[in-house]
């Protein structure tokens, strides 16, 4: 926290309080129905709110048990410390009485020793508190009093009176608890006393009684014991007249009677700062005239009594030897008078904002610093602080005492926040329609809020635009809006404007201007009916002969009128928060527009607004730039940047969402606990437009930062960075929130604001879990980290070399791992290129001169092959191994520790694949790359996930090298493959030679029965079951002895499933086994009464494997059953659609021998292509639904055959147009700039004709549609008159399977191997 706004300070004489307790510096204040404690210019220890109570009017501090005492409507609150031990001290309410009329006004609270409470207000009344109240001694006022003090051993009390000239002391005749008795006396005045002050003292030390008056006719008064046997207890010892005290050397003009203000300062107080400041001369060696001269006053120890007024003059006085029985001339003497005195204080201000109260006291550790608290009663407290010698210093100076803070804000609890388009300013509202306006300042000790204006609108304010720096405010009522000039201390209405409109005014909105530097604005409101009304606000005021401006000539006046005309179901509009960019006015309206409005739906739909208008023709045009359906019922609320971001809370207002508005996809997607509820959304964005989201809960607001996104780890696109929690400072709720343009946060919590910085500490768990590269930095900018989290990432970076080899461009990782070794050998310090010492058109190549690579490998010969020429060129064993091992010692620049683990799998992966390469194509080493870079996450540990994606599986399936893949599988397994390395490895799914599937799915049989020692027939009867192998499955039972099921197993499965009384004994055996939750086995009993259908059910809904589903249909009808295409189409292609999984539905198209729509699916969403749609779920409108990998396989198999071809066809160009932008537009937001660059610069379109699609019947003719004529396009559309074929074509054109005959019981033996 930077700097925090306890509140306004009442306007009392005992609102204001400080102390020294148990070695910390206290200062106490009360605001409104709070009690503020602080430690220091920046600390607040706590807040305590009176929520039942009235307005607090006065405070006080017990300096021996840190107990606390307030006054509210006639309630006495006592509140005792706790946690001193811990060295956090809080202090919670111990009991309250009721003293006395709560319509009396004047009130007076002062402790004394032993926890006694001296109240008083029309009677003097003490009180002991130590575990109840207990009243021991009262006496009737005949006035009611105004100020009483203890002195500082408690043995006198002074109290005063309103308006009264006499200065009552008491003195206590007893101590006694059951007989305390004091007598007065009386100290007579000249005029009204306006304010006592006792000396203040050890409370050990006896007899050291001074007090000082001050009085209506500009004199202090000294009063000190000098004759202990006078009939008064105390005498005047000398009285100072302080407006002859100072006497301006200039010659201008003085009024007869202008302010004065009293400084005293304790004798033991200006030694010890004149000692402290002597020692620390002397160790710096340096001369210091002004602190030589306080040294030689301080010998006297004198009391100090400084004057000021408020034209920078300053007088300050000695007291030297008070209470001597005589006193000399010489014991009063003046210390110094300096012109130029600036401390803040005020000029020329009306009476009730004159009074201001000082305090001083000595603060640092050690106590080497002077500090001043000036209480204005306009509503302010300055904290002032500096050296003793710069205070007293006659030479001119600029500033004597800096000030460390300004503690000001509401009386009232904050309801809402606004700030400027800039940043710059805001204002702050209550619920009585009292407005603060702020602005932002920096300082030594960061930025902070500086109050520039109060606002207080007789009529509700519904909402609220500030323009510029602060300078002009505009409020919208019901039926009106008005213009107030808030340039002053107090802000004036300055034009007004009624209106009609249809329906209720649900925000205010500034319209983008020509002329940024316009001094005319417009501004718009939109109703619940969708109309609006533009209006024209001149802030250009005519300027008088004499300077001044007019503020008749500041105008609102209305424009124009619109309708946006959908009405219907529309829940709210909202401004587009600017984060820190002003609306400019685009010479076209479009989707590139800035947004300046969004709008919801009760179902949930959002839109984006952007407008244009034309100030001479009075018209106004508006664009919904974008439509995105959340799915979210009756969201709770909502707010969108002007970065195209909007967040979504649910109804429950524990659900938030975040949405890209350009792209329509959810980005975002977190539930908090029931508990957690969602009340305030703000937005900001770094200086490189990366966007920052404050998560307002009411006792904590949650930092949002969006990060690049992950497609291969499928990590989140938004991360916590930050929690701020403000129970610790006030019980009070959050009232709203907003961020400065700097980067700071504001908080408003009731009559308070706190400012947060916008450094964040390293050590957090937040940034930890984050892994940032922030080596050696204990807090980071919170700009800075969301920079790191975002931005281009250099060329070595893990997730740019896995999108490069999804992305075909092998060479160049190698290049880059090879390069990096290099840099690495001969790093010196955190420097490394980001690129490597490459250029970026080494990068990236266009399709031409890969193709030229391509074909020069090829005519290598096989000698060739082995020179070690060609193996400087690429990543071998070795190599990987040497960069491994740097990894492992150094820390790389820009890479976290976990990326550096990343960066080493790939490494190891690429030196696999390159080991690898002359045997297999580009779609196998693909997913031997990444399922190798999941085995090893695995094995680390850092893999949550369960098997591979379908994004692997799609590049097996579309590989021509499955067999040397299935061998790489299976060896990793060391050739024992079970069906669950196999479902990990989505080996089922791409494998296509049937007769190879149905030879390893007998290999996972064999495995599955002896994977125990054991070797129970059970475990592997699905898999015999569905390779029709019962006589196999039989010869297992018989060797089970071991069995207590072999027996009536062994004999069931002898008998004949062709005939149906057996059929029928096995789905009884199936459905018993259901009820018993043996799925598996229930499966089995399924395939072995011959019913396909029933068996897969149980896999995909019960035991919830559609892989499993799937592999047992393939092995059991192959790939043109008509169960398969069933599953596909009711199981597979349904489930695609709902998780908007494209991998998944290009898969199930192809094997359903629907190669165009496969084709479509890669670039269309998949619920748009089904004959019934399924409702997309939230998972089918995340981001992770457009994966940028599908380009590569979708440019791969667009001119592979007719059908892809045809499919391509029915794509506009429009569609793919949008879809190669959005893909370049993801591979930005994952910081791979350098293949966004690649794509949008080698991307070909298909030759097809413009705004027309092919008619399905339509042939393609890919001489037409290819700009290429060197690809080789199959044929492998239906033939027309074999119409009996059409649902028998099976994926990648394998033959249907021959008759199955069921092997002889004698090979059983062989099988295995015995």
């Amino acid at each position: 926290m930077v700097a925090v706004l306890p509140g306004k300070p009442q306007a009392t004489l005992q609102a204001v309080c400080t102390t020294e307790w148990n070695g910390k510096r206290l200062i106490l204040y009360i605001s409104g129905n709070a009690l503020v404690i602080l430690g220091g210019p920046h600390h607040l220890i706590q807040t305590i709110y009176h929520d039942d109570t009235q307005i607090l009017g006065a405070v006080a501090v017990d300096r021996e048990t840190g107990k606390i005492a307030t006054w509210s409507g006639g309630d006495i609150h006592i509140y005792k410390p706790y946690g001193q031990n811990e060295d956090v001290p809080k202090w919670s309410l111990q009991y309250s009485f009721h003293v006395t009329d709560k319509d009396c006004d004047a009130f007076a609270l002062s402790w004394g020793t032993s926890e006694e409470l001296l109240v008083g207000s029309t009677a003097l009344s003490l009180y002991q508190t130590n575990e109840q109240e207990v009243l021991i001694w009262t006496r009737e006022l005949s006035s009611p009093v105004a100020s009483a003090l203890f002195s500082p051993d408690s043995s006198l009390i002074a109290s005063t009176a309103r308006y009264d000239r006499l200065v009552k002391l008491w003195r206590r005749l007893s101590y006694g608890s059951d007989d305390v008795r004091f007598d007065f006396s009386y100290l007579s005045h000249p005029a009204t006393v306006t304010g006592i002050q006792w000396r203040v003292s050890d409370p050990q030390e006896q007899g050291a009684h001074i007090l000082y008056t001050i009085c209506a006719d500009n004199k202090v008064r000294v009063w000190a014991s000098t004759d202990p046997h006078a009939s008064q207890i105390l005498q005047l010892w000398v009285e100072l007249d302080v407006q002859e005290s100072i006497q301006p050397r200039n010659l201008d003009p003085l009024p007869a009677v202008y302010s004065r203000y009293v400084l005293f300062i304790d004798s033991h107080d200006f030694m010890a700062l004149a000692n402290a400041g002597s020692q620390a001369a002397t160790v710096a060696g340096k001369e210091n005239h002004a602190l030589e001269h306080l040294s030689e006053i301080a010998e006297r120890a004198p009391e100090v009594c400084v004057v000021l007024d408020n034209r920078g003059h300053m007088s300050a006085w000695g007291f030297e030897n008070v209470g001597g029985r005589a006193r000399e001339p010489k014991n009063v003497f003046n210390i110094a008078h300096i012109e130029n005195f600036n401390l803040l204080l005020p000029r020329t201000t009306s009476h009730s904002t004159e009074c201001i109260r000082l305090l001083s006291f000595c603060t640092g550790a050690p106590l080497t610093r002077y500090a001043v608290l000036a209480h204005h009663f306009d509503g302010r407290i300055v904290w002032l602080e500096g050296r003793i010698d710069d205070f007293f210093d006659p030479s001119p100076r600029r500033a004597r005492l800096q000030v460390k803070s300004l503690w000001t804000g509401h009386e009232g609890s904050v309801k809402k926040i606004v700030r400027s388009v800039s940043g710059k300013a805001l204002i702050s509202r209550t619920n009585d329609n009292e407005g603060i306006i702020w602005k932002q300042r920096h300082g030594s000790d960061g930025t902070a809020l500086s109050r520039a204006s109060f606002l207080n609108s007789p009529e509700h304010i519904h909402r609220t635009w500030l323009f510029g720096d602060g300078s002009f405010t505009v409020n919208l009522h019901h039926h009106s809006i008005s213009l107030w000039d808030t340039r002053n201390y107090e802000a004036k209405q300055v034009a007004r404007c009624n209106f009609q409109l249809q329906g209720k005014p649900l925000c205010l909105l500034e319209l983008p201007h020509q002329n940024e530097k316009s001094r005319k604005k417009l501004l718009a409101t939109i109703s619940s009916q969708m109309k609006g009304i533009v209006w024209i606000i001149d802030l250009s005021p005519d300027v008088k002969e004499d300077g001044t401006e007019s503020h008749r000539h500041f105008t609102i006046m209305e424009h124009c009128s619109f309708d946006l005309g959908i009405a219907t179901d529309v829940a709210f509009v909202i401004p587009v928060d600017p984060a820190g960019s002003p609306p400019i006015l685009a010479d076209v309206l479009d989707t590139f527009s800035q947004d300046i409005a969004l709008s919801y739906t009760k179902s949930g739909v959002l839109h984006t607004w952007a407008a244009k208008i034309d100030v001479q023709n009075g018209t106004v045009d508006w664009l919904m730039t974008s439509n995105v359906d959340s799915g979210v019922d009756h969201p709770f609320l909502t707010s969108g940047s002007s970065t195209r971001k909007i967040a979504l809370v649910n109804s429950a207002r524990n659900g938030l969402t975040v949405w890209d508005s350009r792209s329509g996809q959810m980005e975002f997607s977190k539930d908090y606990s029931p508990q957690e509820m969602i009340q305030d959304l703000d937005w900001t964005s770094t200086p490189d437009l990366q966007s920052i989201l404050a998560v307002g809960f009411p006792h904590k607001v949650l930092l949002l930062a969006q990060i690049r996104y992950d497609y291969l780890d499928k990590g989140p696109a938004w991360a916590p960075i930050r929690e701020i929690y403000i129970r610790e400072s006030t019980p009070h709720p959050i009232g709203d929130s907003t961020w400065l343009g700097s980067g700071n946060l504001v908080i408003g919590a009731g009559t308070q604001l706190f400012v947060y910085d916008k450094l964040i500490t390293t050590s957090d768990e937040m940034i930890t879990d984050l892994s940032l590269p922030v080596h050696g930095h204990a807090s980071v900018d919170i700009f800075d980290v969301v920079a790191l989290l975002n931005g281009p990432l250099p060329v070595y970076h893990p997730q740019f070399l896995a999108q490069c080899i999804l992305a075909g461009r092998m060479p160049q990782v190698s290049k880059i791992i090879i390069n990096l070794n290099t840099a690495l050998k001969f790093l010196d310090g955190d420097h490394l290129d980001s690129l490597l010492s490459l250029q970026a058109e080494e990068v990236f190549t266009n399709q031409q001169d890969l193709a030229v690579v391509a074909s020069r490998k090829e005519r290598h010969s096989d000698y060739a092959d082995f020179s070690d020429d060609e193996d400087s060129d690429n990543v071998t064993e070795e190599l990987a191994a040497t960069l491994n091992e740097n990894l492992a010692k150094f820390p790389v620049p820009y890479l976290s520790s976990q990326e550096q683990m990343h960066l080493a799998d790939i490494v190891e992966c690429v030196a696999t694949a390159e080991k690898h390469r002359r045997s297999m194509d580009e779609n196998a080493m693909r997913y031997l790359l990444f399922v190798r870079q999941h085995l090893v996450r695995k094995a680390q540990g850092r893999k949550k996930q369960v098997g591979i994606t379908w994004r692997e599986t799609a590049w097996a399936f579309h590989s021509g090298s499955q067999d040397i893949l299935v061998d790489l599988v299976s060896r990793h397994y060391n050739g024992r493959l079970l069906w669950e390395h196999a479902r990990e490895s989505g080996m089922f799914m791409w494998m296509s030679d049937i007769d190879a599937l149905r030879a390893q799915f007998e290999t996972i049989a064999r495995n599955e029965y002896t994977k125990t020692d054991e070797k129970n027939p059970i475990d592997c009867s699905l898999y015999y079951m569905a390779l029709k192998k019962k006589t196999v499955l039989l010869g297992l039972w018989r060797m089970a002895a071991w069995n207590r099921e072999q027996s009536s197993t062994q004999k069931f499965l002898a008998n004949n499933f062709q005939e149906h009384r057996w059929k029928t004994a096995a789905l009884k055996n199936a459905y018993a086994l259901l009820g018993k939750r043996r799925f598996e086995y229930a499966a089995a009993f399924f395939l072995l009464a011959g019913n396909l259908r029933d068996a897969v059910n149980v896999c995909a809904q019960q035991m919830q494997d559609i892989q499993l589903a799937i592999a047992i249909t393939r092995v059991y009808e192959g790939d043109s059953g008509p169960v398969l295409h069933d599953l596909l189409e009711d199981k597979v292609l349904p489930m695609a659609a709902i998780e908007g999984n494209r991998w998944l539905a290009m898969w199930a198209f192809w094997m359903l021998g629907r190669r165009d729509m496969a084709v479509r699916s890669l670039i269309t969403p998949v619920y748009t292509l089904l004959q019934t749609p399924e409702t997309p779920s939230q998972e089918a409108r995340s981001y992770l639904a457009t994966d940028p990998a599908l380009i590569v396989l979708y440019k791969q198999l667009r001119d592979k055959s007719l059908q892809t071809l045809r499919g391509a066809s029915q794509i506009s160009p429009r569609v793919e147009w949008d879809f190669v932008m959005q893909t370049a537009r993801l591979y930005d937001r994952m910081g791979c700039d350098l293949l966004a660059l690649d794509l949008v610069r080698n991307w070909e379109f298909l030759a097809t004709p413009k705004d027309t699609l092919q008619p399905l019947s339509q042939i393609p003719d890919p001489g037409k549609m290819l700009r290429r004529r060197s690809s080789l396009v199959v044929d492998d559309l239906p033939s027309p008159s074999l119409p009996a074929e059409k649902g028998a074509e099976g994926a990648k054109g394998v033959q249907a399977p021959t008759a199955w005959k069921e092997p002889d019981a004698n090979s059983l033996l062989d099988n295995f191997g015995f």
